[in-house]
């Protein structure tokens, strides 16, 4: 006699089926998750753009000297135009090297007079307030900004002026706690501080140079680049609203005979430079057996490295955010990427797929990823590099996007089967121009991201901890981002090595150029 009932008999006969099946089934191979992004829809982004008038630009700058606005004595002006459809924003003076003459005494009597008397705690007041109103136009800033220099209005809304505001911020703090900067050392500030800005970062470059010189009691003559002056004009309408005391801040504009007279004036103290390497060389034979005090950042060509243990996706964005942010015009722009050769196929797939995403166009449009090139000379040296890489024998890859017809446009574009010693691997192209190279081993990667004349920055994307410490300790670059790319901020100090310049701007490190440390 069966001890199990009927419907047990018949829910073994159903499990013994079962698990008949799931032997007998025919195993299939996995299929690898290699789907492509397609963008081939015409679906599309609804315009999105930022209103004009929420900025006042004037038809005509002079020049900012003593807390006024001054007429340049060549009685010259020069156009700034927007990048994006050529059209003239403004006529801003062209200051001769008897103008720098009067900026410079002005701030020697400003520095001798009322600005290194001022204690340290008043002095920071300023600084805050100027922090505070840089806060309250951030929009009008970040308008003007995208208008002169053609970068996406995201941005420099999200970015440049934040970033630029929170390091007037930063040195506020700073201008009272010296004593505990550098203890047991007394601090006395330099004098009269020369600054040279580029375009690629206007109102962030001037923030970056004169928060630091004048919390530490100096004051500043500035000249920012002849093809991006309007946020740093804007900022000396700020200055002049915030009250601070006439003289500590002027602000001349022209080109580089203006830059060349600030840097041989016999009454400066220090000067601070942040542009290309060959005016950088220029610089130093200037100075060279003069005391003045200096810091140079210069060029970079980063190398941006991905292991195979490295989270791809995450670092695809990375890579993008390194490369194609402001168009390329950063110094620190992840260049060159050597990826490792497990993982190449798919990284290149998946960066092609994502530069295919990336929208071109209207620099004010909050929808728009890459604006417009700087200027039409620089737009002629990418587009030279571009036919370099072509004839050295690297496979070009550029997006499909459509560009504006007017104004000055680069497809944002890479370069694969790259060698180490092709051209758009080892000189600055300052574009949205990537070169990718290969790699096996940790040896192999550092002896070719270090093959370079440059040493500003690097990236390393990978899971391991260990990695990244040994990749940190070994590379010759002034910042190592370790998962990410392009992040500042106020409290780090930023620098390079080698032909990338010397000296470290922002953070506590930043205090140091403006200061003499006595006893």
């Amino acid at each position: 006699m069966s001890d199990t009932t009927g419907d047990e008999q018949n829910y073994y006969r159903w499990l013994n089926k079962n698990i008949m099946a799931v032997k007998t089934k025919k195993v299939t191979t996995k299929k690898s998750n290699t789907i492509k992004l397609k963008f081939d829809t015409s679906w599309s982004y609804a315009p999105a753009p930022e209103s004009k008038s929420a900025a006042t630009i004037n038809k005509q700058y002079d020049l900012f000297i003593n807390g006024e606005w001054q007429k340049p004595s060549s009685k010259k002006y020069f156009e700034t135009i927007n990048p994006a459809n050529e059209e003239k924003l403004s006529e801003v003076a062209e200051a001769g090297s008897v103008d720098v003459d009067k900026a410079v005494k002005t701030a020697r009597n400003a520095y001798e007079k009322v600005w290194r008397k001022m204690s340290a705690k008043e002095r920071g007041k300023y600084v805050f307030r100027i922090a505070r109103m840089l806060q309250e136009k951030a929009r009008e800033l970040a308008i003007i900004e995208s208008l002169d220099g053609g970068k996406p209005i995201r941005e420099s809304r999200d970015f440049d002026v934040p970033t630029a505001a929170n390091h007037f911020f930063y040195y506020a703090g700073w201008a009272d706690k010296l004593e505990y900067a550098f203890p047991n050392r007394q601090t006395e500030p330099l004098g009269v501080a020369g600054q040279i800005i580029p375009w690629n970062f206007p109102l962030l470059m001037a923030a970056w140079k004169i928060a630091p010189a004048i919390a530490t009691g100096n004051t500043v003559v500035l000249k920012p680049a002849e093809t991006t002056p309007l946020t740093a004009l804007k900022l000396a309408e700020i200055i002049q609203e915030s009250d601070l005391p006439p003289g500590v801040v002027n602000i001349v504009t022209g080109a580089g005979a203006t830059g060349a007279a600030i840097v041989n004036h016999p009454d400066i103290n220090k000067i601070a430079f942040t542009g290309s390497t060959d005016v950088g060389k220029i610089i130093q034979r200037a100075i060279a057996g003069t005391n003045k005090k200096v810091t140079l950042e210069l060029g970079g060509k980063a190398a941006n490295i991905i292991f195979e243990d490295a989270p791809i996706d995450q670092a695809v964005e990375g890579v993008i955010n390194g490369i194609y942010f402001n168009q390329g015009h950063v110094c620190c722009a992840g260049s060159r990427l050597y990826v490792q050769e497990s993982v190449a196929k798919e990284v290149i797939r998946k960066l092609k797929d994502r530069i295919e995403s990336l929208i071109v166009g209207d620099p004010l449009d909050k929808n728009t990823d890459i604006g417009a090139i700087n200027s039409k000379q620089q737009l002629e040296t990418i587009h030279k590099y571009l036919s370099i890489g072509k004839k050295e024998g690297a496979e070009i890859y550029e997006s499909s996007c459509r560009l504006p017809g007017k104004g000055f446009w680069c497809r944002p574009t890479l370069f694969t089967n790259v060698a180490q010693s092709n051209r758009i691997a080892q000189e600055e192209i300052f574009g949205p121009v990537l070169a990718i190279l290969t790699f096996r081993t940790e040896d192999e990667v550092i002896e070719k991201a270090n093959n370079s004349p440059y040493g500003l920055s690097a990236g390393v994307w990978t899971d391991k901890g260990s990695k990244i410490f040994n990749m940190t300790r070994r590379m010759r670059a002034g910042v190592v981002w370790a998962n990410t790319f392009n992040k500042f901020d106020p409290t780090s100090p930023f620098g390079g090595y080698k032909e990338s310049g010397f000296g470290r701007e922002g953070g506590l490190h930043g205090l140091l150029p403006y200061l003499n440390l006595v006893n």
